[in-house]
């Protein structure tokens, strides 16, 4: 498993190892020692920087959920802007098992989140560009302003959506725009299955037990804390313990076995919604390598 990158540095410290000064000499003077823990505690604040530097900034507040302003890998500066939540926060209300939207024209409002969490602009949707809560749990709805109208009038950035899939182990900070609050813990690992109600989603990421969300962190972005570009979306977990119910997902193994873990949380990855975009930002089911369900 790799350790997050904080993690490890913790522990050259403790080592006592050196971090892009080669190995220290038994034999080394007084400055080179001194010079090679400069190194490393310079090292250290930079990664620990780094980390604490995932903050508000991009998010946005809806009125059930939260969610975030997103750009993908080829999103162009004068692309109308793209806001991401769960399926299941749409305002039409949770869309069935094999139920596909898009294209649906929408006027939905989105609060627009600053570093410190607040408020700043009150986006506006055009349309509901893609919302599904089979094989995931996704809603992407198209504005009315670019990304360049929105960092000229507000100063904010999109976050950056990643490409690839994310690794177990891996450092996460879950940012709730609804309830202002970061999460912090690890993607502790991948669901073949992951099985509620009606509904099943699969290559579920699951977090490790310091990620407790709740109820209104729904849709928020889950971002990788060593690159800072959002990796999943947050959208269950299981509150009770039940087995496969509403509120209480299961995970299933490609044996069909059932594992229930009460109290365990869980995001849906967004690294295949990067395959399905085209020019000028739009949907683009047909695109190849795009694995989205198709209506």
């Amino acid at each position: 498993m790799r350790r997050p990158l904080v993690g490890a540095l913790a522990t050259l410290l403790l080592t006592g190892a050196t971090v892009g000064v080669g190995t220290t000499s038994a034999f080394a003077t007084s400055q080179e020692k001194a010079d090679s823990r400069t190194a490393v505690t310079a090292a250290a604040q930079q990664a620990e920087v780094k980390a604490k530097a995932v903050d508000f900034a991009g998010t946005v507040a809806l009125s059930n959920c939260s969610g975030s302003l997103i750009r993908m890998p080829g999103s162009a500066d004068n692309d109308p802007a793209l806001v991401m939540t769960n399926g299941h926060c749409l305002e039409s209300g949770m869309p069935g098992p094999g139920e596909v939207l898009t294209d649906k024209p929408s006027s939905r409002t989105f609060s627009l989140l600053n570093s410190t969490a607040g408020k700043v602009a009150t986006l506006r949707a055009t349309k509901l560009a893609y919302g599904t809560m089979t094989d995931t749990d996704v809603a992407l709805y198209e504005l009315n302003t670019t990304y360049a109208q929105i960092k000229q009038r507000y100063n904010i950035n999109a976050l950056a959506l990643s490409g690839d899939h994310p690794t177990a182990g891996t450092a996460i900070k879950v940012v709730s725009g609804y309830w202002k609050r970061i999460y912090s813990c690890n993607a502790d690992a991948f669901v073949y299955r992951l099985k509620e109600g009606d509904w099943t989603w699969k290559d579920s990421l699951r977090y490790t037990s310091a990620c407790n969300t709740i109820g209104g962190t729904s849709g928020s972005p889950v971002i990788d804390v060593n690159s800072g570009k959002v990796v999943a979306i947050n959208n269950t977990g299981n509150e009770s313990g039940e087995r496969c119910t509403v509120n209480n997902p299961c995970e299933v193994d490609e044996k069909g076995q059932v594992t229930v873990r009460k109290g365990i949380n869980y995001a849906q990855q967004t690294y295949q919604i990067t395959k399905c975009v085209g020019t000028g930002n739009k949907i683009d089911l047909g695109r190849p390598g795009c694995t989205l369900p198709k209506p």
